[in-house]
């Protein structure tokens, strides 16, 4: 990664850590982190290992058309791509996990990668939903933060970015004879002749890895696992909220879900440090939990998301034998 990009996602996620903290109290916040009961972790990590393992089924329901790959078998792969997510920049861990499964299955890369997309945009439509569905339960809030008050107006434009690239994919994937076409003439068109073969070539294995999605009943199939897959992370939320002296409504959680994911989209340093704590703290602010709480609850939080699922893709990365640097290596010497 260009040395620019990362001091840049460094510089955001320090502004979004300023506005987490500023006014806040450390001795407050101490306090809260004093007091919790952090017993409450230990259900909350084993219902987010159980959406864990609803995304390794999901990611094997898509890959069927190109390859067979049992859930047992993609489970540390995801952990592997959580991992590199969390301690590489731009989400590399997404490119990692596709190597690591070209090196396990030899399923080409190209095609790995365009289901993983697939399930980026799912996850993107579900978080939208979950905003949606708390859209009249969000106007009744007080704004105190400059957050709350432009949840809407975010919503709305991520809805039109995920919806149409949804779309796109499931006409590419629905209609692949055409689309393949319009991809010949387009590489042939305006790429320089010596890459247009090298660029054929990943397209027709990306258009391989769309075909899960060709009819509305695998479609649906995967859009009710991704719902699964987040109502399972936001009962972590809930678990860990009971760990703080204060309650929210499990619609409020996903609310907060919803927000801090989508804000976890923006370029940050790895672990999305600072956009995942300020949408979070603000929201919960909003929803008149005492700041320090929201605070302690939400950084609480977000080591119990990072801490376990990175152990573990550490753990299962040092078993595969690789470093990062050589999957990089590997995947250009693949052309992908």
């Amino acid at each position: 990664m260009k040395k620019w990009q990362f001091w840049l996602g460094m510089a955001i996620s320090l502004v979004f850590l300023y506005i987490a903290l500023r006014g806040l109290q450390l001795q407050d916040l101490g306090s809260a982190l004093e007091q919790a009961n952090y017993w409450w972790l230990i259900p909350g990590v084993a219902v987010y290992f159980l959406g864990v393992w609803a995304r390794a089924w999901r990611w094997h329901y898509l890959l069927r058309p190109v390859k067979t790959v049992s859930t047992r078998t993609m489970f540390p792969i995801v952990a592997i791509g959580y991992m590199g997510n969390n301690i590489y920049p731009a989400r590399a861990g997404e490119v990692l996990r596709a190597v690591v499964l070209k090196r396990r299955e030899g399923v080409p890369v190209s095609a790995s990668l365009a289901t993983i997309i697939v399930e980026r945009v799912f996850d993107g439509v579900v978080m939208l939903a979950f905003v949606f569905l708390n859209l009249p339960e969000l106007a009744r809030l007080t704004a105190d933060s400059g957050f709350v008050g432009n949840i809407q107006s975010l919503a709305l434009w991520g809805a039109g970015a995920f919806l149409g690239a949804l779309g796109l994919f499931l006409l590419a994937a629905m209609f692949p004879q055409p689309t393949s076409r319009l991809v010949n003439v387009l590489v042939r068109r305006l790429a320089p002749a010596r890459f247009q073969d090298k660029i054929l070539s990943l397209a027709e294995r990306f258009l391989g890895g769309l075909e899960s999605l060709r009819s509305p009943r695998e479609a649906l199939m995967v859009f009710l696992t991704s719902v699964v897959i987040w109502l399972l992370e936001t009962g972590k939320y809930w678990f860990v909220m009971h760990a703080f002296p204060f309650q929210v409504s499990f619609f409020a959680l996903m609310l907060m879900n919803g927000i801090v994911n989508l804000a976890t989209t923006i370029p940050s340093a790895p672990g999305y440090v600072g956009t995942f704590d300020a949408p979070g703290i603000a929201l919960l602010t909003a929803y008149n939990v005492e700041r320090a709480l929201a605070a302690g609850y939400t950084l609480v939080l977000h080591v119990a998301l990072w801490v376990p699922i990175t152990l573990l893709g550490a753990y299962y990365l040092a078993r595969e034998g690789i470093q990062w640097g050589e999957s990089v290596e590997r995947l250009k010497a693949e052309g992908s």
